[in-house]
């Protein structure tokens, strides 16, 4: 609840909308109306992994949406209001205070529209398997982004538009070298989820695998990935890769530096 006379998170992001989108690139998403009173707006990177994991949940939802690209590195005043912990993704919507985070997101998701998606809801109704959803994201969210996504993305991609000052600089090799190696062994996880189960949680696509698809979209992009490790794992993301939401997702691209051969390929 906002207390009487306070800003809410609408409030303040449509007083600053005007100095973001003068800098930072904003676009919209399509997908059919939703329940929020205005569109919801998305502070975003497109090669953030969390905000890939967000910009799914929103588009399996079918929640029209605005995305606003952040550089976190840069720490704007305006965005730091939104945020002090100055990280993406960051959702606004109308009578809400700003939602931070990729597992507050994908929380507040599901308890404002999951409903709405009857079978097809991302977050199971029963307990046991709620808390396997919530297992399997953290374990992307987290513990994959510690040791793949995050350093790939920091040492490849952030590291590029960042000053020396900011954290930049040369990438670290090191680092790299050991995404790739700690790669393999989540990929032989998935491939053995997926051996027992139609999906990573269960017998439905729940957030587990949107989290997971993210985080290693990121590292397809940099033709990170070796596919060849394990056949059940790749049929797995091919299937995710596959569906509609995914589709911003696979046009995303950054200058001097092209996606993979088959980042884009459904069929690998």
């Amino acid at each position: 609840m906002v207390p009487p006379g306070a800003m809410t998170g609408w409030d303040f992001f449509c007083a600053l909308l005007g100095c973001a989108a003068d800098s930072r690139r904003v676009g919209t998403q399509f997908l059919r109306p939703q329940s929020f009173g205005s569109m919801l707006t998305l502070f975003h990177h497109p090669f953030c992994p969390h905000s890939r994991f967000i910009r799914l949940a929103l588009a399996e939802h079918g929640l029209e949406h605005r995305v606003i690209e952040e550089r976190v590195w840069e720490r704007r005043e305006e965005f730091l209001m939104l945020n002090p912990a100055a990280a993406t993704p960051v959702l606004v919507a109308e009578g809400y205070p700003p939602v931070p985070g990729a597992a507050t997101i994908a929380e507040f998701l599901d308890e404002t529209s999951g409903a709405q998606l009857h079978e097809r809801r991302l977050m199971p109704v029963e307990i046991g398997q709620r808390i396997e959803v919530r297992r399997l994201a953290a374990w992307f969210n987290e513990k994959f982004f510690a040791e793949v996504s995050g350093p790939l993305v920091m040492e490849r991609v952030f590291k590029r538009h960042m000053t020396l000052e900011q954290g930049g600089g040369p990438p670290d090799t090191e680092s790299m070298r050991a995404a790739r190696q700690n790669i393999r062994y989540h990929l032989a996880y998935i491939g053995w989820l997926v051996q027992t189960r139609d999906w990573l949680a269960g017998d439905r696509l729940s957030l587990a695998d949107l989290a997971a698809a993210a985080h290693i979209s990121v590292a397809d992009y940099l033709g990170d990935v070796p596919w060849n490790d394990d056949e059940a794992a790749k049929n797995w993301y091919a299937r995710v890769k596959s569906r509609p939401a995914f589709r911003t997702i696979l046009a995303d691209t950054l200058a001097g530096l092209p996606p993979a051969k088959n980042y884009a390929d459904l069929d690998f």
